[in-house]
Formats: C-alpha cells, structure tokens, sequence
C-alpha cells in the first residue's frame, strides 16, 4: 500500500469518528430557560449592577424553588460591562448569538443600553431594563421596554416638589454631559419647573469622572440659587456635596434616581443632610410587599436594599410572569405578552408596560437625613 493509498484508508475510517465527535457537541440543555443579564458589576457604578443582579437572583432562586416555568428551571447568565457602552455591545451580542439566551435583563444605565438594545432588536430577542429611564431606550424597537417610570416624569416630579413642596423659586442646574441619562432628566426638570413659573439661574455642567467641581459651583454660589439640581450618578454627587459644602453652597440639592446607592453616603457624608431625590420605591414603606422583599434581601444580603435591586427583582418577575401568560419561550410570542403587562404587583408599584413599553407608575421623594433615605412624598402619573 502505498503511502497516498494509507492515507485516504486512514481518511475514510475516520469519517466514522467525525460524524461521532460532531454528533456529540454540546447542545443547549432542553430542561432549562436561559436568560441573559448584563450591567456593570465592576467600574466606578458597580454598585447600580450588584444590587440590580442580587434582585434578579432572589426572583430566579423564588420561581426555581416553586417549580420553575414551563416545566423548566430558569438559568441566568450574567455578564459584566464594567458600565462601558462598548463593552455592553459586546456582552449582549455574544449573550444573544453564542449563549442563545430567550430573554435580556439589563442595561441599568440608559448611555449602555441605548448602545446595546438595537442588537437586541434586530435579534427578535426580549430585552427589559429595569431602570434606564432615558426617553430613547423603547423606541429603538418593539423588543424593548422597562419596568421604571422615564426622565420625563421624573423630571416632572421633581420639578413639582421643588416648585411646590420646597417653594423654591430658582434653581441651578449641574448635569453630566457625557451621561444621556443626566441631560434628559436635566432637560425634563427645566421644561417642567419654568412651565410652573420658576427660573433656571444656570445650566452648567460636567464630564462623568471628574473630581473637581469647584468651578461650576462657585459659578453657581454666585448666582445665588434657592437649590442645585443635580441629576447624575452617586459617584459623582458625593463629591459634589462636600465640595459645595465647602464652598459654602448650603441651599438643598436635588437629584434622581442615579443617586439611590448606599455608595452616595460613603462619598458624600454630612455634606448630603437636606438634600433630595426621585425614587422607585421606599424601603421604610409598610407595604406587606415591599417588607417582605425588604426583609428578605436583609437575610440574603445583610443589607437594605436599594431601588437597583427593587427594579432588578422586578423586571425579572415580570418577565416570568410573561412566559407563563404566553406559555412560550418564543421571541414574538414572549414579546407581545410583555408589552401586554398590566397592574402587575411588584416591590415598585403596580407596573403596567404602556403603549411606548414604558412603565406606568408612581414616584417618591426620598430626603437624606443622618445618613438615612426617608420617605418624602408620593408623586403620582
């Protein structure tokens, strides 16, 4: 036999095996319902994704435990974007065509899912924030929708508390300008509070990261301001609190939900006694709901969780509930029955997804105090 006829020998015998090895490739597990999360657990808002990934957990291990859904266990594939928008493109593109996933959990900030959601979109696959609250997060699509209340009503909230309930009569504005987040919410308060009569002294602003803000606040001082409205994330506000104390700006600040970290009063201490924020729910609530979610995530975590966690918790129960009402796992199927939410009771409120697939719910106003969020008021749609 020559050496060319051994080969082809050798060849065809192998045929056999190949076909075997290719036979034997791992195959998605048909006992369960994978979903996919993404958010940012590392980074300078790591807290946002933590707390937001331990909600989604403690609603997987509560629907798991009951007996899962549609004869399934449910399976969470979670992935950190380290709170870039690159990075998110990335983690949601191999969620959706490597890991196959039925569903999408996340972003939390609007900046990340605004990049991620289209492919998303494109790939007919559910996705549900549980807290970007930037106005252009649905319209990328009818895959995409929320169970937070948006800027534009947030917005509205606290231009209304601040106009009504604090009397203030002029305001200044400090907004990240690199956070699509911070401009709508600043755009949304200043349309509301001067349509209430009130007047904007001034609109500066900053880039996320920055460390020193004692040029924009000393321009605001100057114009001597009744309160700041500052609608950015913790990290940041923090350290905006002590360098306006320190200047001597001592009139309240105001902000949004970004603010809802335990991280904010790590940063800004004392310096953040009097100031408030718009929230998706109070954790001192005596609603049986919102306690026995309370306690439980005390247990599990040994802390009070924040409104992260209240949003994470919920968007994955509405996204169960779903499954369950339409009794598919089927991209179309699964998305009209989303879309289709009404009156479902979360820790957040009563959620309904509106013809925009935003959520329809109330807000509240949180004061800081000693360290503490306090419930304020409730601000209704």
């Amino acid at each position: 036999m020559t050496h060319r006829t051994r080969w082809f020998v050798l060849f065809l015998l192998g045929i056999p095996a190949l076909l075997t090895l290719t036979s034997c490739s791992p195959k998605a597990d048909s006992s369960e319902i994978v979903i996919g999360e993404y958010g940012s657990l590392t980074g300078k808002d790591a807290t946002f994704g933590i707390s937001t990934q331990n909600g989604v957990a403690m609603a997987v291990d509560a629907v798991n435990k009951s007996g899962g859904l549609l004869g399934k266990k449910i399976r969470v594939i979670v992935e950190d974007d380290q709170g870039q928008s690159e990075q998110a493109l990335s983690v949601v593109t191999k969620l959706i065509t490597k890991d196959k996933v039925i569903a999408v959990l996340g972003e939390v900030a609007s900046t990340n899912t605004l990049t991620a959601a289209p492919v998303a979109q494109k790939s007919g696959i559910p996705m549900i924030s549980p807290s970007s609250t930037n106005v252009a997060v649905t319209p990328i699509g009818d895959y995409i929708s929320r169970v937070c209340f948006i800027d534009p009503f947030q917005g509205m909230v606290m231009a209304k508390f601040a106009a009504n309930t604090l009397k203030m009569k002029n305001v200044a504005i400090l907004r990240d300008l690199k956070s699509a987040y911070s401009v709508g919410l600043a755009d949304a308060f200043i349309e509301n509070f001067t349509k209430m009569g009130g007047t904007i002294v001034t609109d500066q602003s900053y880039s996320g990261g920055d460390p020193d803000f004692s040029a924009q606040l000393t321009s605001i001082k100057s114009k001597n301001p009744d309160g700041v409205f500052v609608p950015g994330y913790y990290s940041e506000v923090g350290l905006i609190a002590r360098q306006a104390k320190k200047l001597g700006l001592t009139v309240p600040l105001m902000g949004g939900d970004g603010w809802d970290s335990p991280k904010l009063q790590e940063i800004g201490g004392i310096a953040l006694n009097g100031s408030y924020f718009s929230n998706h729910y109070a954790a001192d609530d005596p609603n049986p709901v919102i306690q026995q979610f309370v306690t439980e995530y005390r247990k599990r975590f040994n802390q009070t969780p924040d409104g992260l966690a209240a949003l994470g918790y919920d968007a994955a129960n509405v996204l169960f509930d779903s499954i369950r009402r339409a009794n598919s796992t089927e991209g179309p199927k699964l998305r009209d029955a989303i879309n289709q939410t009404k009156d479902f009771q979360g820790v957040t409120g009563k959620i309904t997804i509106n013809k925009d697939r935003n959520a329809d719910k109330p807000a509240v106003v949180l004061e800081i105090k000693d360290g503490k969020f306090v419930y304020r008021e409730t601000i209704n749609p």
